[in-house]
């Protein structure tokens, strides 16, 4: 992934098993800017995660959604996040910088 991959991997999970619009993955990301949503849409798309589809409507329409390794990168995100939030609390009892 490109530069903006921290808010590539929150835009992956909130596309995982969706189609949504622009306005819907930023209503879903607190405190992206659409300058930032748009770099990431643009690198995400690059990298052959996600699919942009353009409809020929007015006013315009676009559909972002996950391609098929999007969807398995997404898969793997969503299980690591759920793995740490199941863990937080033991990881950071052991920490070392008690």
């Amino acid at each position: 992934m490109k530069k903006s991959h921290p808010w590539g991997v929150l835009v992956m999970l909130v596309l995982k098993d969706k189609v949504l619009r622009f306005s819907e993955i930023r209503r879903s990301i607190d405190r992206i800017s659409e300058r930032m949503l748009t770099q990431t849409l643009q690198n995400l798309e690059k990298d052959g995660m996600l699919i942009r589809t353009s409809y020929n409507s007015v006013p315009p329409h676009v559909d972002y959604r996950l391609t098929e390794y999007g969807q398995q990168a997404s898969s793997k995100i969503a299980d690591l996040v759920g793995w740490l939030e199941e863990n937080l609390v033991g990881i950071l009892n052991s920490s070392v910088d008690k």
